[in-house]
């Protein structure tokens, strides 16, 4: 089942059809440990919207209401030599390499979540920066007790020059504005996604694809139950929480995003969320 975020309320969608949820508070709705079976309760005393041109489905917006965006780093071993590499002028290359294998996951604050941008919003990069780029994340939904109810996808948008600088830097080029974007909705599964679930990423400019690369959650070295443990150990979250997982997928060195690039990240059954470069 998905959750949406509407201009107009919150909408299910269920075996491709859509109802409209009584509870219009996002944060009451979705921080439910049973939030799976208390929506298929929910579904059996709802009618069925259908949308047309003539009455078409509400905008849908950034699926979270006050909940805080955190996030893992070094989670991949693609990640680990990305930051090795950006960083190892600066001397930092090793605390990647003992973050990778640490028992303690690399755990940061991401955004608030009025910072948040949804599906076909506009993320950005810094001014500051001369390397960016996106980094597609399958992100955790858990409630107040720590349960992993729901999956989102996160678009995790990183200067990673500046982080290369320093990795003190790592606040200034993860956190800024227009940094981070979940959608298109939550998902919510009966089970935990697969291990052999692939996130997809394309970047297209002026219509052409510049970069695609994809991996599998089975790549993950860091698994959900874990990073969760660790990030509910000393903090409480009383809407409950996103974390973002990190990222295998990674461009080369070469490149870097430019404003008008248009970010795609799949992840099946999930759905696609795509934005725009500002």
């Amino acid at each position: 089942m998905k959750l949406y975020k509407t201009e107009h309320g919150i909408l299910l969608e269920k075996e491709d059809l859509f109802y409209r949820i009584p509870e219009t508070d996002w944060d009451k709705v979705v921080n439910r440990d049973d939030l799976y079976d208390w929506l298929q309760l929910q579904s059996e005393n709802l009618i069925s919207l259908t949308f047309t041109d003539d009455s078409p489905m509400p905008e849908v917006l950034a699926p979270i209401g006050s909940q805080e965006v955190w996030a893992a780093g070094v989670t991949y071993f693609r990640s680990r030599e990305a930051r090795m590499e950006e960083s190892e002028k600066a001397g930092g290359g090793s605390f990647y390499d003992r973050v990778y294998d640490a028992d303690r996951p690399e755990l940061f604050f991401k955004s608030t979540a009025p910072r948040v941008i949804g599906n076909h919003g506009t993320v950005r990069i810094r001014r500051d920066s001369t390397w960016d780029v996106p980094e597609p994340e399958l992100t955790l939904f858990a409630s107040e007790s720590g349960t992993l109810v729901g999956y989102t996808i996160g678009n995790d948008m990183s200067s990673r020059s500046i982080e290369g600088e320093n990795p003190l830097y790592l606040p200034q080029a993860k956190s800024y504005t227009g940094s981070t974007a979940l959608g298109p909705c939550l998902y919510i599964p009966e089970q935990p996604l697969s291990p052999e679930t692939v996130i997809d990423l394309s970047i297209v400019r002026d219509g052409e694809e510049v970069f695609n690369g994809e991996i599998t959650l089975s790549q993950m070295k860091r698994k959900a139950d874990e990073l969760l443990r660790f990030l509910f150990r000393e903090l409480s979250f009383s809407t409950g929480c996103y974390l973002m997982t990190g990222t295998g997928i990674i461009p080369p060195s070469d490149f870097t995003l430019q404003v008008g690039d248009i970010v795609h990240i799949t992840i099946e059954p999930i759905g696609t969320l795509t934005n725009t470069v500002g």
